[in-house]
């Protein structure tokens, strides 16, 4: 689904050519051993399930499909598109069902109870090319604490690049070109803010969450994925450091309130002057604050980048494992991926993309600075938020936060708190 995962990331031949040239077998399901065999023929019939494509996406994924039918004569596509609401639900209760596409679009977070009964197969051990031709971080996504192997083949990906209002800091004498590189330089510029303009503006305007302690280096789960472990002092101190910021005034009073608008929000109205947002931002700024964007400098998110995941995930139960594995892997090859980028604002998990100067090369404008400094950021970019973490755990952890920043609870108890809750909601 590209719209509400991106606002909360060559050529086919290549791939093509691999499968092709390495043949596919249709091994017993009751393995995950190589789906990716010498000799043998894709055939039988698929099905595949995306989330929510049509009908923008319609003629791009038709075009798709029709090309791997052309590619291998004996295979038979079914596609599948459900709606965007809901879909965890549907795809759960096809999984219960014993219904799952042979070939299902998964995030992350969506794949893991799937794969931790066993339903989704491992496209690390059936496909030996997997490593060779994705990007790492989009791999390492469906890598899951306390299993191995790997369950999706990633297929779009997305982070977060920081936007500077540039008129702003130069009217408070900071410089939009030499943004703060640590956490601790973004709070010293925000005091310069703040006592420049007497109050009335502000470069912070959102608090910390799960993906800024894991960026700090502390580990949100145990290595086993079966408890969660964020109530570090490393943490605490963390807290502290916004708790004395919200203090002093650095961020807006409404921060920590239901009804506060949200840091983008706050950027596009011209009161603040630093948001993050994905490398598409500007083309959404350019049409809600036409005078605001060209003033507009991006930059690389401080630490490490935030990475945003969709994949496509292969049914252990597949009765044509093999076709499977080989659409899966057709729909999220380098060719395919670069035109699906071209269409919408993503980028492609695959390595072969690194030299496409569509994403790699900037055409001067501050939108198409953007696009190349987020998808240069994907190389080191990583999911800083668990997977494990549920809308019922995030408000724990958000209204625990909350307090520790309020200055009503301590950091560390908060964080006390906030971990004791979680690992109750993780047990069930």
């Amino acid at each position: 689904m590209l719209g509400s995962h991106w606002a909360r990331l060559a050529l086919a031949a290549i791939a093509a050519t691999t499968l092709a040239g390495c043949g596919l077998s249709d091994p017993d399901t009751g393995s995950d051993g190589p789906a990716v065999t010498a000799g043998a023929e894709v055939k039988g019939k698929v099905s595949i399930q995306t989330w929510a494509l049509k009908p923008k996406f319609t003629d791009y994924m038709q075009g798709v499909l029709d090309a791997f039918r052309q590619q291998h004569p004996g295979v038979q596509v079914e596609w599948l598109d459900q709606p965007g609401d809901g879909y965890s639900d549907k795809v759960l209760s096809q999984a219960s069902g014993g219904t799952l596409p042979d070939v299902v679009n998964l995030p992350p977070d969506f794949a893991l109870p799937l794969a931790a009964q066993g339903m989704l197969l491992d496209v690390a051990a059936a496909d030996p090319h997997l490593a060779d031709d994705y990007v790492k971080g989009g791999i390492d996504a469906y890598r899951f604490a306390g299993r191995d192997g790997a369950y999706g083949y990633p297929w779009y990906l997305n982070t977060d690049v920081n936007y500077w209002n540039s008129e702003l800091l130069a009217r408070y004498g900071l410089d939009a070109k030499k943004p703060p590189a640590s956490l601790d330089e973004l709070i010293a510029q925000a005091r310069t803010v703040k006592e420049k303009s007497g109050g009335s503006t502000y470069l912070m305007s959102r608090k910390p969450g799960l993906g800024d302690l894991a960026d700090a280096g502390v580990k949100i789960t145990a290595d086993d994925g079966k408890s969660f472990t964020f109530n570090t002092p490393e943490a605490a101190a963390l807290l502290d450091k916004y708790r004395d910021a919200y203090k002093d005034g650095l961020l807006p009073k409404d921060v920590l309130t239901e009804t506060y608008a949200g840091n983008a929000k706050l950027f596009n109205a011209g009161t603040v002057a630093w948001t993050t947002g994905g490398g598409n931002y500007m083309t959404g700024l350019a049409t809600d604050n036409p005078t605001l964007a060209p003033k507009v400098v991006p930059s690389a998110a401080i630490g490490t980048p935030p990475l945003y995941v969709q994949g496509l995930s292969v049914a252990r139960t597949s009765k044509n494992r093999a076709a499977a594995v080989a659409l899966a892997r057709w729909v999220t090859n380098a060719r395919n991926q670069a035109a699906f980028a071209h269409l919408t604002s993503i980028f492609p998990s695959t390595k072969a993309s690194a030299g496409d100067p569509f994403f790699s090369r900037s055409d001067g404008s501050n939108a198409s600075d953007a696009k190349v400094i987020a998808f240069s950021s994907l190389g080191k970019a990583r999911m800083l938020q668990p997977v494990q973490v549920n809308d019922a755990m995030s408000t724990v952890v958000n209204q625990q936060i909350a307090l520790a920043i309020s200055g009503e609870t301590g950091s560390k108890q908060a964080l006390d708190t906030a971990v004791s809750r979680c690992n109750k909601l993780l047990g069930g």
